[in-house]
């Protein structure tokens, strides 16, 4: 969840002058899904409304079409909607799809988590946005961005671990 209320992060300003970035305190956001290729170095997200069980029952089969064959592995965390009954059949159907869990609090071994601090970094601390539709569009900038340079995503992501 990418939010409206924004932070300031590794900022330079002048002594005693701390640097205010304002906010329209509505705390909404962009919810996002995404998948990050390991072997590849591409990304692919989904921006939602809200984030449940049926949204991420359609994004596993989403994911599904974006690789029809071979095996996909995804690791996620705990989160309820990633354990929900419902998924069930759809895991049975598809055995090619296996869903990794991590250990709780263990986000630093979920890569993906890596991109969302990325995002984070370039476009969304140490600015204003004054609607939420400006944070979609600095989001679709971000992931457009990286997709062009998929080397860069596994040299930044994927070759620490």
């Amino acid at each position: 969840m990418i939010r409206d209320y924004q932070a300031i992060m590794k900022t330079w300003f002048a002594k005693g002058h701390q640097r205010i970035i304002p906010t329209y305190g509505k705390h909404e956001g962009v919810k996002l899904l995404g998948i990050l290729n390991y072997e590849t170095g591409k990304v692919y997200c989904e921006e939602h409304e809200k984030y449940d069980a049926e949204v991420f029952m359609g994004f596993l089969e989403k994911t599904l079409e974006i690789y029809p064959t071979g095996k996909i592995v995804m690791i996620l965390d705990n989160a309820r909607i990633h354990h929900a009954k419902m998924l069930e059949d759809l895991l049975e159907k598809n055995k090619r799809l296996t869903l990794m869990f991590l250990p709780p609090y263990s986000p630093k071994l979920n890569l993906i988590e890596g991109l969302w601090g990325w995002l984070k970094n370039e476009v969304i601390n140490n600015a204003f946005f004054s609607k939420v539709d400006e944070i979609q569009q600095a989001v679709r900038w971000f992931i457009n961005y990286v997709n062009e340079l998929p080397n860069m995503v596994i040299d930044r992501l994927c070759v620490k671990m």
